[in-house]
């Protein structure tokens, strides 16, 4: 994947209007707690092999074990085919933050990294809304 120069907001525009609300809201609270840092269009192929589009949020390079230094996104916002998948790139000493806050996000899927639900009303605005601030600060 790489940045490209699609807006992120006419990539949510284009949305289909079923998912539309829910990402605006979504984008809106990530821009809250990334003030300050770049929102910008990925696109290409994702890990797996899938085409993604998705907005990132936040800049930092990540150490790959082969040595190769890889630029990548802190949060990042996509939209799947039956759900929104939010990818936070953040960790402490014990681990991937998205683990730390599983319990607490409300009806979501949890990955290492990566939270996946249905509306924004599957998840918790104000537990997400910490686990952002933390992810930008860590």
């Amino acid at each position: 994947m790489k940045t490209t120069t699609t807006s992120p907001d006419a990539f949510i525009e284009g949305l289909p209007e079923k998912v539309r609300p829910d990402v605006e809201k979504i984008d809106a609270l990530i821009q809250d707690a990334m003030a300050g840092r770049t929102r910008v269009m990925w696109e290409g192929k994702f890990w797996g092999g899938s085409e993604q589009r998705i907005i990132g949020y936040g800049d930092y390079s990540h150490q790959r074990p082969n040595k190769e230094a890889v630029e990548w996104f802190i949060i990042g916002l996509a939209v799947q085919k039956d759900y929104i998948s939010l990818y936070v790139n953040a960790a402490d000493e014990d681990g991937y933050l998205v683990k730390k806050y599983a319990g607490r996000l409300g009806n979501v899927k949890v990955g290492s990294s990566a939270i996946s639900f249905k509306s924004a009303h599957d998840i918790d605005l104000d537990v997400l809304t910490e686990l952002l601030q933390l992810a930008k600060n860590g």
